[in-house]
């Protein structure tokens, strides 16, 4: 099992696509100054029914949240040492003690997005048209935190795959995105028109 703790404080997924079938439970921890939330994001942990869990943090005190998540993982993990447990945060701050957990033999990561989760990633599609649906919903995924750059969409296209590809798939790929128009590149800069559903290629 794979629990997975969002601090929807510091990360706010547009899209939960990547977890469809995998065996997880979702807790999204709400800060007490978040009034709402969206009603995409909303509608489909409501989908996942017991599998996807709010907690509503009453304190604005600094920090409060991040203490939420910290005793949830010791809860669950006193009861289940064989799951994995993903924080999705930009806050380093749990960066010490995932490492501490790390040590107690306790599998344990935080990473930026959704689509970041390490076990998640996608097996290397047989062709073009998988590859090309499985970057535009991964990006599409991480809402305001695309890529901004050349060199960060390609690290982030080529980490997508467990097994990586090779420089010229990778650049076809982005190739391809640009002649659709689905990115928009400035020297460096990347800027994204990414379609709504994905067709083949």
């Amino acid at each position: 099992m794979h629990y997975i703790f969002i601090d929807y404080e510091n990360v706010q997924p547009k899209s939960i696509n990547s977890l469809k079938g995998k065996p997880c439970k979702i807790f999204v921890f709400v800060g007490a100054a978040q009034s709402s939330l969206p009603f995409i994001f909303a509608n489909a942990l409501q989908k996942l029914g017991d599998n996807a869990v709010y907690v509503k943090v009453s304190e604005t005190k600094p920090n409060a949240l991040d203490f939420h998540i910290a005793f949830y993982i010791g809860e669950l993990s006193a009861k289940d040492r064989s799951a994995s447990y993903h924080i999705i945060s930009k806050d380093k701050g749990f960066d010490p003690l995932v490492k501490h957990l790390n040590s107690r033999k306790i599998k344990t990561e935080r990473v930026p997005s959704l689509q970041d989760i390490s076990v998640f990633r996608v097996a290397a599609p047989t062709n073009f048209d998988e590859k090309i649906a499985a970057v535009i919903e991964n990006l599409r995924g991480r809402g305001l935190s695309k890529p901004r750059k050349i060199e960060t969409l390609t690290n982030t296209i080529n980490s997508l795959f467990t097994q990586k590809l090779r420089q010229n798939e990778v650049t076809e790929l982005i190739n391809y995105l640009k002649t659709k128009g689905f990115i928009i590149t400035d020297g460096q800069k990347v800027t994204y028109k990414l379609p709504k559903y994905v067709k083949a290629a």
